[in-house]
């Protein structure tokens, strides 16, 4: 063939449109209500809706997937991850992906994709829930009343106006509670390894020390990601530098507190009350059934499911099922963000492989 008509035949060959590539996406731990809203891909693609946790006990149904989203009780770790044949992407429905062997996808060049941010003032929101609940009782005297008893004996509170509340992590989630904490009229200190000075000097408050902010806090809250350098930051150590009778607030991850060295600290009063979000082994203690499954795997600590489990009985702990985030604000933001991370994800790989995204 001349070499002119050879070059049209290139040109008329690269011209043809050419479909995206067909992918297969499973979505996982799903409300009813949220289903519609991943109807889009179903026309182009291979879709699969599930409201089952993604684990190593189920992943077998799935290996030949392409894209996975999950909801942060699928535990996403190398045994899970090895079994897939195809996976190329993870779109977790969460800001935190410590749910996910990160590293076993970056060797293996599978995306993980997550939500920024979705719920700063909602879980901002929450914190105060938590802690005007316990400053004010709200939960004896609520249970209390209901029952016909309308004594106020025991239900002495106290005010938050003037109290030092300590702040661990000054991302987006803890300068929202620092903006509503002045909003009360506390006093805000705060320790975090990445210091944003302009925020400080917007919202007045300052930085400190780690073992500054235990021993001057009236009120702690916890809103750092979980890592090995946050893990048990509130530990039997760091509990004998508190200022005895503190509160602590954790909406963040269960593994930042040793159970069982809080557990320690508010049968003493080393530590007045608690509001938590989240729990160490909180999927495991979600039914009875699975926490008695749970005792015969290694991966499980027996320690603090126990210790997990006198919080819940504790009448000076408060703890709420890990709905913090839970507003219907909230999750709509995650769903549109999780739905445009795939849908860049789809139209990134058309283009890389030359093919015109729809």
């Amino acid at each position: 063939m001349p070499l002119p008509e050879a070059i049209l035949a290139l040109t008329e060959a690269l011209s043809i449109e050419r479909e995206p590539p067909i992918m297969k996406i499973a979505v996982f731990e799903l409300e009813e209500w949220e289903r519609d809203v991943f109807d889009e891909f179903s026309s182009e693609h291979e879709l699969i809706l599930s409201h089952e946790t993604l684990d190593a006990d189920n992943v077998h149904n799935y290996t030949d997937v392409d894209i996975v989203s999950v909801f942060i009780y699928s535990e996403l770790d190398t045994e899970v991850l090895e079994q897939f044949q195809n996976l190329k992407m993870i779109a977790t429905r969460s800001t935190g992906y410590d749910h996910i062997d990160t590293e076993y996808c970056e060797e293996h060049d599978i995306t993980v994709a997550n939500v920024p941010t979705y719920g700063d003032t909602t879980v901002a929101e929450h914190v105060f829930g938590l802690l005007l609940a316990i400053s004010h009782n709200l939960v004896e005297a609520a249970d209390r009343t209901r029952r016909g008893d309308f004594s106020l004996q025991g239900l002495q509170g106290f005010d938050l106006r003037d109290k030092t509340l300590g702040v661990v992590g000054t991302g987006s989630i803890g300068l929202c509670v620092i903006s509503i904490a002045k909003g009360f009229g506390m006093h805000v200190v705060a320790y975090d390894i990445q210091q944003d000075e302009e925020a400080a000097r917007e919202l007045g408050f300052r930085y400190v020390s780690f073992d500054d902010l235990l021993a001057n806090s009236d009120v702690i809250t916890l809103h750092v990601p979980s890592n090995r350098h946050t893990r048990h930051i509130i530990s039997h150590d760091a509990l004998s530098k508190v200022k005895r009778g503190v509160v602590l607030i954790n909406t963040a991850r269960g593994p930042l507190v040793d159970s069982h060295a809080l557990v320690e600290a508010l049968a003493n009063g080393t530590v007045r009350a608690a509001g938590l979000d989240v729990l160490p082994e909180e999927p495991s203690i979600r039914e009875e059934a699975e926490l008695l499954r749970s005792l015969y795997r290694e991966e499980h600590d027996l320690r603090s499911l126990l210790a997990d489990h006198i919080l819940l009985r504790m009448r000076n702990v408060i703890i709420t099922p890990h709905s913090a985030f839970f507003t219907r604000e909230a999750v709509e933001r995650i769903l549109e963000t999780t739905v445009e991370n795939i849908r860049s994800y789809i139209e990134s790989v058309s283009e890389t492989e030359g093919i015109p995204a729809k």
